[in-house]
C-alpha cells in the first residue's frame, strides 16, 4: 500500500473515532458523514446543544482514550430495511440509505468497537494500534449545511488534523502558525491595500490608492509580456443578454451562479460571469482570411458570480472578480505554437519574478461522465493529445487529472508552490474546439473555403484578487521593489536634516519620476520612523543624520533591518535601477 493511501485510510478511521467520542460525550447527537480530507478529516453532527472550540480538547481526550481499545474495522453487508431500523431516529442517515438503495448500491456497516458501528463504504486502517495518539489533533469547528445545500439544516462540522507522526503534525502546525501571520485578510488592510464594507456587500473588495497601484502594476506587467507576442487589447460590457450564454452553453450549466437582471422592457440580462463568449463576437465581426490568423485579444475586466456567503473568504473567494483574460482564435495547425508562446513568454517569466516554483496539471475530462462536457469523444481525444504532447516537450514536472477540464475543453493548469510549501492553481491555458462550433467561427483558408477555427483561453493571474491573496501570503506583504506601493522612505533624524532630505527626494524623482518615494519629516524619533516604515514593508529606508548631511552621502537600510551603510546617491540609484529592471 502506498504511503498516501495508508494515510488516507488512517484519516478516514479517525473520522469514525471522532464520531464515537462525540456520541459518547454528547448522547442524542445525530451523526451524518465524516470523510478523510487533505491534511486530516472531519465529521458533521447535529448537536442537541451547541458546542464551541473550547470543547475540542475534551473530545480529543476521549478519542485518545477510545483509541486504546480499537483494533480493526469489521465490515458487513446490511439490508436497507435493517439499516433503517438502526438509524430510525436519524433523518440524515435515512436520507443516505434511501439514496444508496435506490441506486442499487450495496449497504455496508463497519464496526470498530463493541458499541460503535457506522454506515460506511470502507477504506480503513488495518491496525488502529499503529496510530500514534500524538499524530492527530482536533483543529476547529465550523457551520456546514447538510450536503452543502443552504436550503438544508445547518450542522456543526468538527475538523481534525492527522499525519504519519507527531513530527509531521508539528511541522504542519508550525506552517499553519506562519500562515496565520501572513494571512492576507489581516495584512491587506494593515498595508492599506483593500477594504470591505458591509454597506457595499460581502465579497466586493474596495481598493485603496496603494492597492489599486499594485493591481495596475501587475496588470501592466502581464500586458507587456503579452504585447511582445502579438496580443491586442479589447473591451466588452459588464452585462449581456442571456441569449449569448444560451448559445455558449454557460446558461444551462451556470445560471444559478449568475446575477440576473430583468429590464423594464421585460428582457433578461446577466452580469457577465466570464468573458469568452463576448470575445467570440469580436472575432465574428468580420471574415478573416488565413493570412490574418491568429487573432489574439486581451482584456482585463471584472466578472461577477453569485457566490454563497459561506464560501466567501477575503480576496481568495469574491463576487467581483478581475480577470486578466485573453483569447486566441487560430487555425488548428497554429495551436501548438500559440500555446507554447503563452507558456514560455508569459506564464514562466511572470511567476519566476516572484520566486514561485511551478509544475503543471494536465486537466482532462472524466470519461465516466461524458454528459458533463461539450463535443464528441474524438474531439476531446485530439485536444487532450495535443496538450499532452506539449507538456512532454518541456522540462516542467506535470501530472494528469481526470475530471478537472472545463466543460468545453481540456486545460494546462499551472500549480505554484509558495514560500510555505503550499500549492495553488494559478495560470491556466485552455484549448476549446467547442465554442467555435457553437458560434460558427470560421476563417477562409488557402483554397477559399470556410475553415473552423480553434479558440484558446489564457488567464495568467486568473483572478487578480485571488492572485494577490496568494502573493501577499507568499511574500508576507514584502513585495519586490518594482511592485511595492512605496519603494523608498527618506527619514531625516532631526529638523536640521529636513532640507537635505528634500534635496535627496528631488534628485531621486528627477532620476525617475515614476519612483514612489515618501519623506517622513514628522517630529518623531528616528526609531519610530524606521519601525513604521518597516511595518509598511517599504523596501529601502534612507536615513539622513548630521554625518550624512556633512558628507553629502546617504545611509541606507532595508525593511528587514539590514544596514547597508553610507553610500553616494549615485550608487544607490544604480542599485535600485538594476533591481527594478531585473524584477528582483
Amino acid at each position: 500500500m502506498e504511503k498516501s493511501e495508508k494515510l488516507q485510510k488512517i484519516r478516514h478511521s479517525l473520522a469514525h473515532l471522532l464520531a464515537a467520542a462525540v456520541i459518547k460525550l454528547y448522547p442524542g447527537t445525530k451523526r451524518t458523514i465524516g470523510p478523510a480530507i487533505d491534511n486530516g478529516f472531519y465529521y458533521d453532527f447535529e448537536f442537541k446543544e451547541p458546542i464551541t472550540e473550547k470543547d475540542l480538547p475534551k473530545i480529543e481526550k476521549e478519542m485518545k482514550k477510545l483509541l486504546k481499545s480499537w483494533k480493526s474495522f469489521e465490515g458487513r453487508e446490511i439490508s436497507a430495511q435493517a439499516a433503517r431500523e438502526i438509524f430510525k431516529d436519524n433523518p440524515y442517515k435515512l436520507e443516505l440509505i434511501e439514496e444508496f438503495s435506490k441506486d442499487g448500491q450495496t449497504l455496508t456497516m463497519y464496526k470498530s468497537s463493541e458499541y460503535f458501528e457506522d454506515l460506511c463504504r470502507g477504506g480503513h486502517a488495518d491496525d488502529m494500534s499503529e496510530i500514534d495518539p500524538e499524530s492527530f489533533k482536533l483543529s476547529k469547528i465550523a457551520g456546514a449545511y447538510w450536503r452543502g445545500d443552504e436550503k438544508n439544516a445547518m450542522l456543526t462540522r468538527v475538523y481534525g488534523l492527522a499525519f504519519e507522526s507527531k513530527e509531521k503534525l508539528d511541522e504542519y502546525l508550525k506552517m499553519i502558525g506562519e500562515a496565520e501571520k501572513r494571512d492576507h485578510k489581516i495584512l491587506g488592510p494593515k498595508l492599506d491595500l483593500f477594504v470591505f464594507s458591509e454597506l457595499v456587500g460581502t465579497g466586493l473588495p474596495l481598493w485603496t490608492p496603494k492597492g489599486t497601484l499594485v493591481r495596475d502594476l501587475l496588470d501592466d506587467y502581464v500586458w507587456k509580456l503579452r504585447k511582445q507576442i502579438g496580443y491586442q487589447k479589447v473591451e466588452i460590457p459588464h452585462i449581456t443578454k442571456k441569449d449569448l450564454y444560451e448559445t455558449s452553453g454557460h446558461w444551462a450549466k451556470f445560471k444559478e451562479d449568475l446575477f440576473r437582471i430583468n429590464t423594464r422592457e421585460g428582457h433578461e440580462f446577466a452580469m457577465k460571469p466570464m468573458n469568452c463568449p463576448h470575445h467570440t463576437q469580436i472575432f465574428a465581426r468580420k471574415q478573416f482570411s488565413y493570412r490574418e490568423m491568429p487573432q489574439r485579444y486581451a482584456n482585463t475586466t471584472m466578472v461577477y458570480r453569485d457566490e454563497q456567503s459561506g464560501e466567501l473568504s477575503g480576496l481568495a473567494r469574491v463576487r467581483s472578480i478581475t480577470q486578466d483574460d485573453a483569447h486566441v482564435f487560430c487555425r488548428f495547425g497554429q495551436v501548438k505554437h500559440e500555446l507554447g508562446a503563452i507558456w514560455d513568454k508569459v506564464v514562466v517569466p511572470f511567476y519566476q519574478s516572484f520566486g514561485f516554483e511551478l509544475r503543471l496539471r494536465l486537466s482532462l475530462h472524466d470519461p465516466k461522465q461524458p454528459e458533463k462536457y461539450l463535443g464528441g469523444l474524438e474531439r476531446w481525444a485530439q485536444a487532450e493529445g495535443m496538450l499532452r504532447e506539449l507538456a512532454l516537450e518541456r522540462s516542467m514536472e506535470f501530472y494528469e487529472a481526470q475530471g478537472e477540464a472545463a466543460f468545453y475543453g481540456p486545460k494546462l493548469d499551472f500549480m505554484a508552490k509558495d514560500s510555505m510549501g503550499r500549492e495553488w492553481q494559478v495560470a491556466t491555458i485552455q484549448l476549446d474546439m467547442n465554442m467555435p462550433e457553437k458560434f460558427d467561427l470560421i476563417c477562409i483558408n488557402e483554397q477559399g473555403e470556410k475553415e473552423r477555427v480553434v479558440m484558446l483561453h489564457a488567464a495568467i493571474m486568473g483572478a487578480i484578487e485571488r492572485f494577490l491573496s496568494i502573493l501577499i501570503e507568499h511574500t508576507a506583504g514584502a513585495f519586490p521593489l518594482w511592485l511595492s506601493p512605496v519603494q523608498i522612505s527618506i527619514l531625516p533624524i532631526s529638523e536640521n536634516q529636513t532640507a537635505y532630505a528634500g534635496e535627496i527626494y528631488e534628485k531621486l524623482i528627477s532620476s525617475n519620476e515614476d519612483w514612489r518615494i515618501e519623506v517622513d519629516a514628522r517630529g518623531e524619533s528616528i526609531g519610530k520612523k524606521i519601525r513604521e516604515s518597516s511595518i509598511q514593508k517599504v523596501p529601502y529606508q534612507i536615513i539622513i543624520g548630521q554625518k550624512e548631511l556633512d558628507a553629502k552621502l546617504i545611509a541606507v537600510r532595508t525593511r528587514e533591518g539590514q544596514d547597508l551603510g553610507q553610500m553616494s546617491l549615485g550608487d544607490f540609484i544604480k542599485k535600485i535601477e538594476t533591481e527594478i529592471k531585473e524584477k528582483k
